[in-house]
This record gives structure tokens, C-alpha cells and sequence, in this order.
């Protein structure tokens, strides 16, 4: 069973890189194989309903990733979070030579009305992105209110950051968000 369950996470894995880097529209059929170096009779097996499936499960693995790197970092408080979702994409970014960057956000302004359906999906990770966020201010004494207002300035500005990284190829405009929400968060925590 084992080699059947490699052979699918590296599918998926594979689609996840892909979807970084071409969005979800460059994952297809072909380039999965490749990348994975997976049989093609593996597709089907594997995802039954084909290309459809495989976008949708590589979209839940990466959103659920995500998610539970940010879960384990706001047991340390909201700041330690913020640090380390930064530090995951600076290396996603380094690592990529500045070619990928988040597979959520290239499903959601893909565009493509074959991926229409993931858009729910991306709007549930989001939303829990926001969430464990908020939580984590909340636990560190803001006003509930304040900490998912304040949340949602953070997905947005570290993804329009990473969007800024992949342009000027250079980390320094997710530092600045960082360094701004760090304060942000800090000073609007109890007095």
C-alpha cells in the first residue's frame, strides 16, 4: 500500500508546485506526470475524476498545510504566527527563485471558469487563515472584533506582499508587511 500512497502525495505534491508557479490553469494531466514521475495509468487510479479531482485534492492539501503551519505557530501568540507564515514563504520564494508563490491565491484569481467550483474551497481556507489568526490576537488580548478585522489585514497584505516578492525578486516587501503588522498587532494588544 505504501508505494500507491507515495505515488499519489507526489501527484499531488506535484500539482501544489505547479500550482504555484503557473497557477491552477498550468496544472494539467502531463505536467503532473512529469514532474512526479508518476505511471500514467496512476491519474486515474488514483483520481478518478481526472484532472478535476487531482486540481481540487492538490488545493486541500496546500490550504491544509497552510493552515496547520499557522495553527502550530499561534500557540506561541500572534506575533510568533506572523513571523513564521513569513519565514515559510520567504523560503517558498528563495527556494523557487521567485517562481512560486501561494497555490490558494492562484486559484482564486485564476479566473478560469473550469476552476469556478474551488472557489468555496479557497474562501473556507481563507477563512480559516483568518481564524487561527484572530484566535491568536484574541488570546493575546485583543478585542475579537479587532483581532478578525485585524486578521484579514494580515492574509491580505502578507499575499499582496508575496505577489510584490515574486515581482521585484526580493523578499524586502513581505519584511515590510511584517515588520508594519508586527507592530500593528503589538500595539493593539492590551495597555
Amino acid at each position: 500500500m505504501a508505494p500507491r500512497r507515495d505515488t499519489r502525495r507526489r501527484m499531488l505534491l506535484s500539482a501544489v508546485d505547479l500550482m504555484r508557479e503557473r497557477g491552477a490553469a498550468g496544472v494539467t494531466i502531463d505536467a503532473v506526470l512529469e514532474r512526479s514521475a508518476a505511471p500514467r495509468g496512476s491519474v486515474y487510479h488514483h483520481f478518478p475524476g481526472g484532472r478535476a479531482e487531482l486540481v481540487a485534492d492538490a488545493l486541500d492539501l496546500a490550504g491544509d498545510s497552510i493552515t496547520a503551519l499557522i495553527e502550530g505557530a499561534s500557540g506561541e501568540g500572534a506575533v510568533e504566527a506572523l513571523r513564521r507564515f513569513s519565514a515559510f514563504w520567504a523560503g517558498v520564494l528563495l527556494e523557487s527563485d521567485f517562481a512560486a508563490g501561494c497555490p490558494v491565491v492562484s486559484v482564486a484569481v485564476g479566473g478560469s471558469f473550469e476552476e469556478e467550483h474551488l472557489r468555496p474551497a479557497v474562501a473556507d481556507t481563507m477563512g480559516r487563515w483568518r481564524d487561527v489568526f484572530a484566535a491568536a490576537m484574541v488570546t493575546d488580548g485583543l478585542d475579537p472584533r479587532a483581532a478578525a478585522s485585524l486578521a484579514t489585514v494580515a492574509i491580505a497584505s502578507i499575499e499582496g506582499a508575496i505577489i510584490l516578492c515574486r515581482v521585484q525578486r526580493s523578499v524586502d516587501p513581505l519584511n515590510d508587511v511584517i515588520a508594519h503588522l508586527v507592530t500593528l498587532v503589538s500595539s493593539a494588544g492590551p495597555a
